[in-house]
This record gives structure tokens, C-alpha cells and sequence, in this order.
């Protein structure tokens, strides 16, 4: 498997990063986590192609993590493509509808299939020799973390979170742990994650992962990324990272 970070940024514009978006090319599909503003001129900075997906994988509906899924539909049909995957939370089909309602002129251009999953669900993208589990997290009422899994190699990425024992479970054992780390030590926050969170979780359940990557940074973590890293290597004896867009990893 072949990871790149289109997006590590948020809602907030910064310089050098978008919203969330995670490219993961399998070797024979090619899937993309999360779609937020920014992700489909990423995809092209990338090298990669957008017509060439499989599928797209969304962790939540919020806007930093979908905002630009019509753009890359309608990229697509304007180079004669049509049809997409999409895999996303309870609520998915709904919020799709009423995107769709906005745009007179795209109604009836996508044949889009849409499959709505839940806590403990289990797939594999048509097409794809990868399978994919998912986890409950702690951000919205259906948000999923997901694990891909692919020839006994496995990575997991956990979209929007507060650190939970559901993400730790389904991490256990991986090879590398994408975890969203939206705000520095000691900032006061809920439904999503600091260095000194993470920890506390780590305290609880030490984890079994050879990486962790740290994404989805708001504009306050500027200047305290190493101090996050370092943090959190007093707990993890594994390597921690701070993630970049266009950052590209084998694994």
C-alpha cells in the first residue's frame, strides 16, 4: 500500500494545508478518505488522477471533509466519466439528495452508488483486494474510523476524534495510525484530540502500532508541533510524525 496526504489542515485556511483528504493506492484500486476543500487540486499536485478512483470513503459529513466531493463528480463527468463509489456514515444518501438539489444542471450527469455503514462493518470497494472495518468515534453521532487491511499490511485512519477506546481497539496491531491532533497541549477541547489527550488514552490502552501520524492541525498548533511529538514519544516508543500535504509514505 502506497499512503499520501492530500489534506491535513481544517475549515481555517493555512498556508500549505487543505482540508482533510487521505490517498490510499492499493496496488490495484485507488481510494480516497475524506474530500474536503482543497483535495481535488491535491489529488492533481499528487501525480495521481482523479478519474482513476475507486472509491471515496468519508469519515463525517461535515464540510471540511466533503466540501469538494461534487467538484471531483463533476470534474470526472467533464472528461466523460460518470460513475463513483462512495462510502460514508449513516446519512450519507440524505446529505447527497440535498446537495444535489442545489445544482439543477448536474441532476441525472452521476450514477453514484452510495453505501451507508456503521460501527463494526466490514467491506471491500468493488473491485478492490483490500478489506476495510470500521469503528465508532468520538466526534459525531455516526462519525467511523476506518482500518485497511491488505496482504497483512494495515493502516487506520481515524477522521475527526476525541480520543476512545473504539479507535484504540481497531488500531491495535497496525502499521501506521493516522490520528487527527487538532489542538496543542492543554488547549480545553471536546470531540477532538490534544497531545495531552492522546496520552491519557495512551496511559489507559498502550498501543501496538509501528507509526503514528498527527493530522487535521488548526491554525493554534502552528509552533508546537515538536512539542506535541515529544509529548507523546514520552508514552508511545514508535514514531510520530506530524503530517504534511503531499507527504508520501510506503507501507
Amino acid at each position: 500500500m502506497e499512503l499520501t496526504f492530500l489534506g491535513t489542515g481544517v475549515g481555517i485556511p493555512q498556508a500549505d494545508r487543505v482540508q482533510s483528504g487521505v490517498l490510499v493506492d492499493t496496488g490495484d484500486s485507488l481510494l480516497l478518505f475524506d474530500c474536503g476543500c482543497g483535495v481535488l487540486g491535491r489529488i492533481y499536485e499528487s501525480g495521481y488522477e482523479h478519474k482513476d478512483l475507486n472509491a471515496i470513503i468519508i469519515t463525517h459529513l461535515h464540510l471540511d471533509h466533503v466540501g469538494d466531493i461534487l467538484a471531483l463528480l463533476k470534474a470526472n463527468w467533464l472528461i466523460g466519466r460518470t460513475d463513483m463509489q462512495i462510502y460514508g456514515p449513516q446519512g450519507t444518501k440524505d446529505w447527497y439528495a440535498k446537495t444535489m438539489e442545489v445544482y439543477d444542471y448536474l441532476k441525472g450527469r452521476f450514477n453514484v452508488e452510495i453505501t451507508e455503514l456503521s460501527p463494526e462493518d466490514k467491506f471491500s470497494p468493488e473491485d478492490s483486494d483490500c478489506t476495510i472495518r470500521c469503528a465508532k468515534t468520538a466526534h459525531t453521532d455516526s462519525s467511523l474510523a476506518y482500518r485497511v487491511e491488505q496482504k497483512r499490511k494495515s493502516l487506520v485512519y481515524t477522521g475527526d476524534t476525541e480520543p476512545c477506546e473504539e479507535v484504540m481497539g481497531l488500531s491495535e496491531g497496525a502499521d501506521v495510525l493516522i490520528h487527527e491532533c487538532s489542538f496543542p497541549l492543554g488547549f480545553p477541547m471536546t470531540n477532538h484530540t490534544t497531545p495531552d489527550m492522546f496520552t491519557l488514552m495512551l496511559e489507559e490502552h498502550p498501543l501496538d502500532v509501528k507509526e503514528i501520524y498527527l493530522t487535521h492541525l488548526y491554525p493554534q498548533m502552528q509552533g508546537h508541533e515538536r512539542e506535541a511529538v515529544y509529548h507523546i514519544k514520552k508514552y508511545f516508543e514508535g514514531k510520530v510524525t506530524i503530517a504534511k500535504d503531499l507527504m508520501n509514505l510506503k507501507i
